[in-house]
Formats: C-alpha cells, sequence, structure tokens
C-alpha cells in the first residue's frame, strides 16, 4: 500500500490563524472501498508519534481499512482552544475551546471535501493528546451526528472548574460533570488509555495517579449513561507508560486497529 502525505493551510476566520494539515492517506488508485476518517489534535507530533511508519505497517499485514488521517497543528492559543466548549477551567483555560470546535465543523470538515473531493466516510473518529485528547472527546461527545468514535490518550480529564487549594472536590471535574448531566447518550464509541507513569500526582492519596483515577472515574460516568465494557468503551492502561510522544506512539497501533480494524 501506497501512502500519500501533503500538507495543507486552512486560513481560519474563526480562530485568526493560518491551521496547517497534514493529510495522510493510502493512495487513491489502490482504495478499493469506502475510506474513513481521523481527525487528530496536535497534528505537529506527527512524526513523533511515528504516524506514518505505523500506518504502513497496519496496512501490509492488512490489520486497518483505509483511513484519511489529518493531523491538525495546534496554535499558540493550544491551552485556550483545546478543552471543554463554553467551560473553561479555573484559569480561565479552553476559553476559545467553543471557537475551535466551530473551526472544525465549520471550517475544517467543509475545507477538506472541498481539497480531496470525499464527502463520504465509513466511520469519523476524533483523537487527541493529553489536553487535545480532552478536546477532541468534548467534541466528539457534543456532535455523534458527525464522529462515530473517540480516542483519548493520556486525556487531561482532571480538567476542573475549582483550584485545589480553594475547597475542590471530584464533582468540580468538567467533563465529568458534562456527561453527567447531559440529557442524551450520544451514539459513540470510546477508546482510552493511560500509562502507569503519565504522572505522580495523587490528589485523594489512594496510592493511584490521578490520570488513571480520573479516566476511570469517567469510564463509570459513562457506565452510568448505559454504556458497557467493552462493546462501547476501550481502556488501555500501559504499564510503565509515559505522558510523552513516545508511549502514545506505541498505544497509536491499538487504538487504530480498534478504531478501523479489518
Amino acid at each position: 500500500m501506497t501512502i500519500t502525505k501533503k500538507n495543507i493551510t486552512i486560513n481560519s476566520a474563526l480562530l485568526n490563524r493560518e491551521v496547517t494539515c497534514t493529510l495522510v492517506m493510502p493512495d487513491e488508485q489502490e482504495i478499493t472501498e469506502p475510506l474513513n476518517l481521523l481527525l487528530l489534535n496536535d497534528g505537529q507530533e506527527f512524526e513523533n508519534l511515528q504516524l506514518l511508519a505505523t500506518l504502513e505497517q497496519l496496512y501490509n499485514t492488512n490489520r486497518i481499512k483505509p483511513v484519511l488521517v489529518v493531523a491538525i497543528y495546534a496554535g499558540e492559543d493550544r491551552i485556550l482552544e483545546y478543552g471543554v466548549a463554553g467551560k473553561p477551567d479555573f484559569k480561565k483555560r479552553g476559553s476559545k475551546a467553543d471557537i475551535y470546535t466551530a473551526f472544525i465543523k465549520t471550517e475544517l470538515l467543509p475545507q477538506l471535501k472541498e481539497q480531496t473531493g470525499i464527502s463520504d466516510f465509513e466511520t469519523t473518529a476524533f483523537a487527541g493528546f493529553s489536553l487535545g485528547g480532552l478536546s477532541a472527546f468534548d467534541i466528539a461527545w457534543n456532535n455523534s451526528d458527525v464522529f462515530d468514535k473517540t480516542g483519548v490518550f493520556s486525556g487531561s480529564f482532571w480538567w476542573r472548574s475549582k483550584d485545589l487549594a480553594k475547597g475542590y472536590t471530584d464533582a468540580d471535574r468538567i467533563i465529568h460533570s458534562v456527561i453527567r448531566n447531559s440529557a442524551d447518550k450520544p451514539d459513540l464509541e470510546f477508546w482510552l488509555q493511560t500509562g502507569t507513569k503519565d504522572e505522580t500526582t495523587d490528589r485523594n492519596k489512594n496510592g493511584i495517579i490521578d490520570a488513571i483515577d480520573d479516566t476511570i472515574d469517567l469510564i463509570k460516568e459513562l457506565e452510568n449513561k448505559g454504556y458497557t465494557r467493552p462493546t462501547d468503551i476501550q481502556y488501555v492502561e500501559m504499564v510503565g507508560g509515559t505522558h510523552d510522544t513516545t508511549t502514545w506512539a506505541k498505544a497509536l497501533p491499538k487504538f487504530l486497529t480498534w478504531a478501523f480494524g479489518r
């Protein structure tokens, strides 16, 4: 399978910046079945994630269906654009998350169709890493008419509306309360990854790092909504996994075969 790679630039009026995207897909001459779509936050980490090598290996062993990967580069306002739409954290980070969501829906996706000539995808997924993972989850959760699946690597599920020193409780975690207070149950599937060395912080002193606690609690919120493991939710805990592209690159084949596997 020959893989093609090209960069496009979207001049975003909403974000008031140029957004670079790397597009990776099998050569069109070699595609004999419907294409899938994966949007990836923090696309500037493309090389460090060893995305090309991973895709080549999965295609050559016939483990995944053809997928157009759109690696979206973050800008200088990453910490404002990523987060939970309409709900900034206690430091007002994520204050542009609603604008970023609008960019994805009204600028990025239409531009993609225009530039590739492809308008229909079999499966559409959105994934990200750390804060970009929280962003991908939030956008998919609120737009299940667009997305079928979401993948979160070491997600920033600690994102909170109250400072730890100001009487924080677990109820102050933003995305958990979004799920809890959501009136409906979006038609989505979830893939979540943590590493046992994602961090050392342990807010509640239970001997389990927050990254794992917050992800497990998120899974509980999803189960309370009626989602089940492993049908709707896949959870991968990597022993010795750290909060970096080295670990995420190792986890990437697991995610890709889950999302687009044969």
